[in-house]
């Protein structure tokens, strides 16, 4: 007998993560909206990650536990949970993560209050270091309900940092139309191409806590070829030409000429990838001098107007 398709799919891929694995998944499992599937992706894992997983989906009916037989990469890790996926809604979960027991109920609330055009739904974050201590919060604020996508993509361009969004809930329709989870800043770039296809909604609350530590994949993998090959192996020996931004910025582009857009939104979002990304890399280069000159504040201060001028009423 089939069962039933459950309205929310979690989807943890995990490597590797006893350490954390636990926490993580008591939060997930202690959820007040219960309506959910949780599925994980073993990459092979070679410490007791294995034993967790199998122990929790023994005493619970909503784990989907799948193991793999080598080691497929971080990236096609992350999109397979998502085609096993079989809910309206999905949502990522790290394994080394933590969130708010109401998460996935405010934000199906969310989604019941918001426009049909919402693909979605997230909460404010804070940044935990390894011992679970608040080091400060994030400072993504890419929420718009604007209904150009040019608009939508520049929040994103803008204020996405930390890429905490992502880990909220997104309607699967959506995602589906993306390209998914890509080998270089894949979450910022999966989040323009959310952004074009509809709104994104913030929860003002914080709701989820993104976990920074020794084990994360930037300080553990240094170089461009070592990332990128933790992201998929299959890019071992593959060349890499261009600096690092330079090659983000054709990831954007891929996208917006992936996302169905009329002519005038498509070429309106190609320019704005490179003038939004050059101008945050020469604010980012020129900060010590305007500090030095007095002008930090000022051009704080006319960023911040932009800013509020660009956000819809």
């Amino acid at each position: 007998m089939k069962s039933r398709r459950p309205r929310v799919s979690i989807g943890l891929p995990v490597f590797n993560g006893e350490r954390y694995l636990t926490r993580a998944l008591n939060c997930l499992l202690t959820q007040d909206y219960e309506d959910f599937e949780l599925i994980i992706s073993d990459n092979a894992s070679t410490d007791a990650t294995e034993l967790i997983c199998r122990d929790y989906a023994g005493k619970d009916a909503r784990v989907r536990y799948y193991r793999n037989g080598t080691n497929i990469g971080a990236t096609p890790n992350y999109n397979h949970v998502f085609e096993l996926a079989r809910g309206e809604f999905f949502k990522w979960a790290s394994h080394d993560d933590e969130c708010s027991p109401a998460l996935v109920r405010r934000c199906i609330e969310m989604f019941a209050e918001a426009p049909a055009s919402t693909v979605l739904v997230f909460s404010r974050a804070d940044i935990i270091d390894e011992f679970g201590r608040v080091t400060n919060q994030s400072e993504d604020r890419i929420s718009s309900s604007s209904p150009h996508p040019f608009k939508r993509l520049a929040k994103v361009l803008w204020s996405s940092g930390s890429g905490h969004s992502l880990w909220g809930l997104i309607r699967s329709d959506a995602l589906r139309q993306t390209r998914l989870m890509g080998c270089i800043e894949s979450d910022h770039v999966l989040l323009g191409e959310l952004a074009l296809l509809g709104k994104l909604i913030e929860i003002p609350e914080v709701l989820y806590s993104q976990r920074r530590h020794a084990g994360c994949a930037i300080p553990t993998h240094r170089t461009a070829r070592e990332l990128s090959t933790w992201h998929d192996p299959r890019t071992a020996n593959k060349r890499i030409l261009l600096p690092h931004w330079e090659r983000v910025y054709i990831e954007y582009f891929k996208g917006i000429r992936h996302i169905p857009l009329s002519v005038v939104d498509r070429w309106l979002c190609f320019l704005l990838v490179p003038t939004v990304g050059y101008w945050r890399r020469f604010l980012r280069w020129s900060g010590p001098l305007r500090h030095r000159l007095r002008l930090h504040r000022n051009k704080a201060g006319l960023l911040a107007v932009a800013a509020t001028k660009r956000r819809p009423s």
